[in-house]
């Protein structure tokens, strides 16, 4: 081990700094010489940050660029789901939290439904699908065609609900203008914006096979005598069909940029508008 500097010669040494000779402080040496001589023996003191400290907030940044979405880590399809669900009362949706404002939002078993009603929501509602579906098949952007022959589409099964009506005596509508009005704007969406379009796709579909369900069977206790309509029927296993069709929409948004999937989740609240407008007609 190297030897210690004696306490006396440190503190000879200390006396020595403190109190200069007479000929350092002479007038004939200039104060330029003073401050060379201090410069040499009193370090210079320097802040640094530690490298182990820079490299926290560095990963603070990139932990904060990576924000994750709720749902994002199942694929873009449950991120769909879980904003949709936002958008439901707590009678509908034990994740809801919308507060009730409107007749259709009420639990079904307070509704009053009337046939002519439903008549007018089911002819709306093949509107809505007839639209879907001819733009599916039409295809203006190619990545539409993953979702034809899904198994989900509703145009002929509706279609054949209808004759049932007819054949019962009822007179079917025209669509009315919740209907007219929806379609049309699947249209112009379909034409410039793909991503809104699908937000669209998606929760119309997935909608009528949970919610929609239960809402035609309370229905047809209440005024079809039970009857359960073709609407309410799938050729084949629906979860398996659903599943297939998440996989697809998961698969398609792949290619979205975060922005772009953003832009499709801010558009689940106009989904909800207009099939809400079109499910008022129920009571109507």
């Amino acid at each position: 081990m190297a030897s210690l500097t004696p306490i006396s010669q440190s503190q000879s040494l200390f006396n020595k700094t403190r109190c200069p000779p007479k000929s350092l402080t002479s007038p004939n040496l200039g104060s330029d010489f003073l401050l060379k001589k201090s410069s040499v023996s009193i370090p210079r003191m320097t802040t640094r940050v530690p490298m182990k400290a820079a490299g926290v907030v560095s990963a603070t940044t990139v932990e904060k660029a990576k924000k994750r979405y709720p749902g994002e880590s199942k694929g873009f399809v449950e991120e769909m789901r879980f904003v949709a669900m936002k958008l439901h009362t707590k009678d509908q949706a034990k994740e809801g939290e919308k507060e009730v404002k409107e007749p259709q939002e009420r639990p079904v078993a307070k509704w009053e439904p009337t046939v002519d009603g439903y008549l007018k929501f089911l002819v709306d509602s093949k509107l809505v699908y007839d639209t879907l579906e001819g733009i599916v098949e039409k295809a203006p952007f190619p990545s539409y065609s993953e979702f034809r022959n899904t198994g989900l589409e509703r145009s002929a099964k509706l279609a054949k609900d209808l004759e049932w009506f007819k054949e019962q005596g009822h007179v079917i509508p025209e669509p009315s203008a919740p209907g007219v009005t929806y379609a049309e704007y699947l249209k112009e969406l379909s034409e410039k914006d793909p991503q809104a379009f699908l937000c669209h796709f998606y929760n119309i579909y997935f909608a009528h096979s949970a919610g929609g369900r239960m809402i035609g069977k309370k229905v047809a206790e209440m005024i079809l005598d039970k009857k359960e309509l073709e609407f309410y029927k799938w050729d084949g296993e629906l979860p398996q069909l659903l599943q297939n069709v998440r996989e697809k929409l998961n698969k398609v948004a792949q290619s979205w940029t975060r922005e772009e999937k953003n832009h499709c989740l801010e558009e689940t609240e106009k989904s909800f508008k207009h099939s809400g407008e079109i499910l008022r007609l129920i009571l109507s």
